[in-house]
């Protein structure tokens, strides 16, 4: 995951809609079923989908009433928190 991609996306999102984001995820996804993807375009779109989950669940952090800076801190407390178990 990369924090400058999940914040480009979060900010497409709050310009739009958190919808998009979903979209975009669920697309992506579907991508995946194909089997004529190569190792390297799965890799991207696994790399894709990881960013847009994260933030989906940083803007939901944000409707729940967090800035977008705790946010996304406590999104990563948790990515890293569950990395380091």
């Amino acid at each position: 995951m990369k924090i400058p991609i999940i914040k480009q996306f979060v900010l497409h999102a709050e310009q739009n809609s958190i919808n998009n984001l979903q979209i975009t995820h669920d697309t992506l996804e579907h991508l995946i079923a194909l089997d004529r993807l190569r190792d390297e375009e799965l890799e991207l779109i696994g790399e894709l989908l990881s960013n847009l989950s994260g933030a989906i669940q940083v803007m939901q952090s944000m409707e729940q009433g967090k800035s977008k800076t705790e946010a996304i801190n406590a999104f990563m407390q948790r990515v890293v928190g569950f990395v380091d178990k």
